[in-house]
């Protein structure tokens, strides 16, 4: 025990599934959990959309949300929800002191705008003016600043006061590894004593769907298990709108203000292989021998669903017996930044709640008896490899 320890003493989420801790326990914790999906809305793709939000419960100005795009909203709306978890909100003094640390992806764009220079081009052939004249007369100069990707980190800081030092990562899946792999980086060096440390993903949005699809990377059609996708239809991934954030402390931070952890962050080890030169299976496998204990351990995956990766990631873990995988991403889609915050904050949950979560799909994973320490991982769709090891405090 040290008094640089990292722990989890606040947790925000945010899914198809519902709001907060205790939704997603129930939910992941029933006898047949069912993933909520819309199959209609963008057809051919699947995706896993958020019901509806009282944004206003943690967003209280108007004037802020109206200059937020949706995934800001999510993000600092959940940001919100692990700061009273931790009974940090409203504490100005705190709250100054916290550092942040996102894991972002770029702003959405406007399709209205983009429709309408395409719709034009097919008439001009002088299309470096077409687009001058579109910039200068369709778009609001703000929508060029809502585009940044610290402006997530910037709306945390005006709507929550969250007013330390503050840092942004991009990069799809490895942006929330090492924003995650950080935070913990900095508690230990006591460079840090508490931090907000997450990310938010909107995937209804056609931009980001074709982001995907430009990747190769999206299934079409149907939902199916996570663990077992048809190559005949498309990339495997079907995507959800979420958030996770943490508040991770330090022992004697926690402590000294009288406040109960989750659970501890024991490590964090990310890679990135060159997956055209390594067998990913037996890399993936030295990521979580490097992480995991040698008990039975259960593991909350973010498995992405891609074909190529998934395949890598379901033989590293079957060729480990000790270890009994639970892909959440089969309920909530594939959350991009936010799937390692969010399969840290399910099995900090896990843990909290003294137990293991059952099977989310009891033909491709097994039963566990593991009830002490938990792994995170996350393996991401293309590049970024990452685990973490969290046990009781």
């Amino acid at each position: 025990m040290n008094e640089h320890d990292a722990l989890v003493t606040g947790i925000g989420i945010l899914s198809s599934l519902g709001e907060g801790t205790d939704a997603h326990w129930r939910v992941l914790t029933s006898a047949s959990p069912s993933p909520r999906i819309d199959s209609e809305r963008f057809k051919p793709y699947t995706v896993h959309p958020l019901s509806e939000i009282d944004w206003s419960t943690q967003i209280a100005k108007r004037g802020d949300l109206r200059q937020m795009e949706a995934w800001q909203r999510l993000g600092t709306y959940t940001a919100g929800l692990a700061l009273d978890d931790a009974g940090l909100k409203g504490d100005e003094a705190l709250s100054a002191s916290m550092d942040m640390i996102v894991a972002a992806g770029g702003g959405e764009r406007d399709e209205a705008v983009d429709a309408a220079i395409l719709e034009a081009s097919l008439t001009r052939n002088d299309r470096g003016v077409l687009l001058n004249e579109k910039l200068t007369t369709e778009l609001r100069p703000t929508l060029f600043l809502a585009q940044l990707s610290n402006l997530l980190a910037g709306n945390i800081s005006i709507v929550h006061k969250v007013t330390g030092s503050s840092r942004t990562f991009m990069g799809e899946e490895g942006a929330g590894i090492a924003a995650v792999e950080t935070a913990v980086a900095r508690i230990r060096s006591g460079q840090s004593s508490h931090v907000l440390v997450g990310g938010a993903f909107n995937t209804e949005h056609p931009d980001h769907l074709l982001g995907y699809q430009l990747a190769g990377t999206m299934q079409h059609g149907p939902w199916s298990s996570v663990w077992e996708r048809d190559e005949n239809r498309g990339g495997g991934v079907i995507t959800g709108s979420g958030a996770a954030f943490l508040v991770i402390e330090s022992r004697e931070h926690a402590a000294r203000r009288g406040r109960k952890a989750y659970a501890a962050i024991e490590k964090v080890v990310s890679d990135r292989f060159r997956r055209d030169r390594v067998d990913l299976a037996e890399a993936i496998g030295g990521v979580i021998d490097a992480t995991a204990p040698d008990e039975a351990v259960t593991a909350v995956s973010g498995v992405s669903g891609a074909h190529a990766p998934t395949r890598a990631e379901k033989a590293a873990f079957d060729a480990r017996p000790n270890i009994a995988v639970r892909g959440f991403t089969a309920l909530t889609g594939h959350m991009k930044e936010a799937q390692f915050p969010f399969a840290i904050a399910l099995a900090a949950l896990a843990i909290h709640e003294g137990g293991t979560f059952p099977p989310f799909d009891a033909a491709f994973e097994k039963p566990s008896q593991a009830t002490g320490r938990m792994l995170a991982t996350t393996i991401g769709t293309r590049r970024f490899e990452g685990a973490a090891l969290l046990s009781p405090v």
